[in-house]
């Protein structure tokens, strides 16, 4: 039997696959959740399908996202990515992914852990959307420009309220999957 999918995942095995084994669950893992949080600042202006397709070269370009190691990046590391033709080479967004390790270290010792912090927003349990076609799912909301807000004032960059809303939904704090995707009650 053919289970019903999302309408923006459909003819994409790579997009598929994400759709229907992490897009919209739950993320409480603070490593996990920096990884989503940089690859939708890299994905800013462009379609998630080339982050997606990039991801495995960003998870070895940048040590595994290892925010620790990140935060201590230093010009020869930056120079080496803007090398790597395996990633998005925009060095406005390495740089901003060095900040935002450091704002995401600061950010745990400050509430104990990052998901703690963001998951507070929405007091720990996720948003469930009636969205019937993908089409109609915001690209933001007040939400996510208060999330966008408190993250800036926090010293993170690249974190617009549309790359806010997109990691809300990547990491399950919503879940906008269409009302008759197989991953609605799922997730």
């Amino acid at each position: 039997m053919v289970k019903n999918k999302c309408g923006w995942c459909k003819g994409n095995d790579l997009y598929e696959k994400y759709h229907d084994e992490e897009w919209g669950v739950p993320v409480k893992d603070d490593d996990n959740l920096f990884e989503f949080l940089i690859l939708e600042t890299f994905q800013a202006g462009l379609s998630w399908i080339t982050v997606l397709k990039k991801r495995e070269n960003f998870r070895k370009a940048f040590d595994n996202f290892d925010y620790h190691k990140i935060a201590n990046y230093d010009q020869t590391k930056i120079d080496q990515l803007l090398d790597n033709s395996g990633i998005i080479r925009n060095k406005l967004k390495i740089n901003a992914t060095i900040s935002n390790a450091i704002a995401f270290i600061q950010t745990q010792k400050e509430f104990g852990s990052f998901n703690h912090y963001i998951w507070s927003f929405i007091n720990h349990k996720p948003i469930k959307n009636e969205v019937k076609n993908y089409k109609e799912a915001p690209a933001n909301t007040a939400l996510s420009d208060q999330i966008s807000k408190d993250l800036k004032k926090r010293g993170f960059k690249f974190v617009g309220s549309t790359v806010v809303y997109a990691h809300m939904q990547a990491t399950g704090m919503v879940n906008d999957h269409e009302i008759d995707c197989f991953r609605y009650n799922e997730v």
